[in-house]
C-alpha cells in the first residue's frame, strides 16, 4: 500500500491541508481522520469449517468543532469531490463563529505494538489446522463434551490524522483474538463454558500447543462446573470478585459514568464529584492506554492525542475523567488520550482503554477466608448499566457459594444487583493480584464498538443484592 494514505487522494497533501484549513479556519477543533482497514474471521463448529470472511475498507472522516456543536461526515470515497462535499456538509457548525482553531496534540514516541499485518501470516491453512487442533484435542477428552465451538478474528487497521495546520500522525494497529466455546452435557441437561485470549499482536504465540491448548481447557473446565452447578440463593451476600475478567464489571458499573461527556452534561452519577470519596478507602482506579500489546492500548488515541495512564479513583477519591479534546476544552481541562471511534464513519467520544483497579494489600486465600456465607464471583458474560442512575445487572458465567471461608458447590443463574457508587463504598477488602483480562473485552457506546481491557484483583464487597434461581 501507499507509505501514505494521503498518497490515496486523487490530489495532494497541500490542496488538502488547503480545503481543511478553509472549512476549520473558525472553527474552534476538528480533523481528517484517515483509515484503511482489513479484517478476517474463520469459524470452526462442529467439527467443520463453518464460515470465513476476508474484508478490507478504507474512508475518510472530517469533524468540525465549534463550541458543543459538531459537524461530521464521512466517505469512502478518498476524492477531492468526495472531500470537497464532506467540507460543505461539515461547515454550516462554524456559521457566525471566531473562535481559534485549538492547538496541536503532543507527538510522541511511544510504540506500544508492532506494525506487522497478522492476516498473512500464519497462512489461512495454518490457522484452519489450529482450529481443527482444538477442536479435536476438546473432543479427546470425554464423551460429556457436546459440541465445540472455535472462533479465530484478526485485523490491522492503518490510520492518519490530518489537522488544519498541517500536523499529520500515524498510527498502525495490529488485533487478534481467539476464542473457545465448549458443551458439555449429562443426560438431558447441557451447560457451556468460555474462553478466549488476544491482543495487539500476531497469532504466532495461539500456535505454540501449550497456549492453545490453555484457553481450550479453561472453557471445558467452566463447562463441566456448571454442569455441576445448582441454583443460585436470592437474597444480600457478601460477594467476593474473582481477578482479572471481573473487572468488567467495575469497567460498566463505574468506568462509563467517569467519562467526559457524561460528566459534562451532568448526565453521570459521579458528576460534580470532583474531589469527594466516591469508593471505599483502598480503591484506586485507573484507565492506562499505554500497556505494551494490550487490546484496549493505543499509541494515539483517534483524534491524535498520546495515551497516558490516567487515575479517575485514587484511595476512594475521585481525581479525574476521561477527555476527548472538545469536552476537555468545554470542562477547562486537558484531554487525557481517550478520544475514540470505532471507524472512519463516526465522530470521536470520549471512551476507556485499559480500565482496571489496582491492588490491595490481601491474598486471594484471605478475603475468601473472611466471609462466613457469601457469593464468589469469577466470571460475567456481562450486565445492563443506567449510567445516570448507576444501578447495574451483571449475569455470573462461573460463581460459588462460600460458606465458613470455604468455597464450595458452583452455583447458577447469579446475578448481582446494585448501584454502581455505591458498590464502591462496600469494597471492604482489596486482594495484592491484579490481573488484565486476556484480551477478549469489546466496549459498545452510542452505536459504535471499540475493542477495550478490563482487570482487578479479588476484591470483597459488603451487603450486595443477589438474584438467584434457586425455589
Amino acid at each position: 500500500m501507499a507509505a501514505s494514505l494521503i498518497e490515496r487522494f486523487d490530489i495532494s497533501q497541500a490542496e488538502i491541508e488547503a480545503i481543511l484549513g478553509e472549512t476549520l479556519k473558525s472553527a474552534d477543533d476538528g480533523e481528517l481522520f484517515l483509515e484503511y482497514r482489513e479484517s478476517e474471521s474463520l469459524g470452526f463448529d462442529n467439527g467443520r469449517l463453518k464460515g470465513s470472511s476476508f474484508n478490507t475498507a478504507q474512508g475518510f472522516g472530517l469533524r468540525a468543532v465549534s463550541g458543543e456543536a459538531v459537524g461530521f461526515a464521512h466517505s469512502g470515497e478518498m476524492t477531492e469531490s468526495g472531500l470537497r462535499r464532506a467540507a460543505d456538509a461539515v461547515s454550516a457548525v462554524r456559521a457566525g463563529r471566531s473562535g481559534t482553531y485549538s492547538e496541536a496534540p503532543p507527538r510522541t514516541n511511544q510504540k506500544l505494538y508492532g506494525d506487522e499485518n497478522p492476516i498473512p501470516a500464519p497462512s489461512f491453512e495454518e490457522k484452519v489446522r489450529l482450529l481443527q487442533a482444538i477442536d479435536a484435542h476438546l473432543r479427546a477428552q470425554g464423551e460429556d463434551v457436546r459440541q465445540v465451538s472455535v472462533s479465530l478474528g484478526s485485523q490491522w487497521q492503518v490510520v492518519e490524522i490530518l489537522r488544519a495546520d498541517g500536523h499529520l500522525v500515524k498510527d498502525v494497529r495490529p488485533l487478534v483474538r481467539i476464542n473457545v466455546s465448549v458443551v458439555c452435557g449429562e443426560g438431558s441437561r447441557q451447560e457451556t463454558g468460555s474462553s478466549g485470549a488476544g491482543g495487539r499482536t500476531g497469532f504466532g504465540e495461539f500456535l505454540v500447543e501449550a497456549n492453545w491448548k490453555r484457553v481450550a481447557d479453561e472453557a471445558l473446565r467452566q463447562a463441566r462446573v456448571n454442569l455441576t452447578a445448582v441454583p443460585a440463593p436470592a437474597g444480600v451476600f457478601n460477594i467476593v470478585l474473582g481477578s482479572g475478567w471481573p473487572g468488567v464489571m467495575l469497567h460498566e458499573a463505574v468506568g462509563h459514568g467517569l467519562e467526559g461527556d457524561f460528566n459534562r452534561k451532568k448526565t453521570s452519577a459521579f458528576a460534580g464529584l470532583l474531589g469527594q470519596q466516591v469508593a471505599a478507602k483502598g480503591v484506586t482506579v485507573v484507565d492506562d492506554g499505554t500497556v505494551a500489546e494490550r487490546r484496549g492500548s493505543l499509541t494515539i488515541d483517534d483524534e491524535g492525542t498520546p495515551t497516558r495512564r490516567n487515575v479517575l479513583i485514587e484511595d476512594g477519591k475521585l481525581v479525574g475523567y476521561m477527555q476527548d479534546r472538545q469536552n476537555a476544552r468545554l470542562m477547562g481541562v486537558a484531554p487525557t488520550g481517550n478520544g475514540r471511534r470505532q471507524s472512519f464513519d463516526f465522530a470521536p467520544m470520549p471512551r476507556m482503554t485499559n480500565t482496571f483497579m489496582l491492588g490491595g494489600s490481601y491474598t486471594p486465600d484471605e478475603i475468601l477466608a473472611s466471609v462466613t456465607d457469601g457469593i464468589y464471583a469469577v466470571s460475567f458474560n456481562g450486565g445492563q448499566v443506567d449510567i445516570t442512575s448507576g444501578k447495574f445487572v451483571f449475569n455470573c458465567t462461573e460463581a460459588y457459594r462460600i460458606r465458613n471461608g470455604r468455597v464450595e458447590e458452583p452455583l447458577k443463574g447469579t446475578m448481582l444487583i446494585g448501584n454502581g457508587p455505591e458498590a464502591m463504598h462496600r469494597v471492604s477488602m482489596v486482594g495484592n493480584d491484579l490481573a488484565l483480562d486476556l484480551g477478549i473485552g469489546m466496549c459498545g457506546k452510542a452505536g459504535q464498538g471499540v475493542p477495550v481491557g478490563v482487570g482487578q484483583p479479588h476484591l470483597r464487597m459488603d451487603q450486595v443484592t443477589v438474584g438467584g434461581t434457586e425455589a
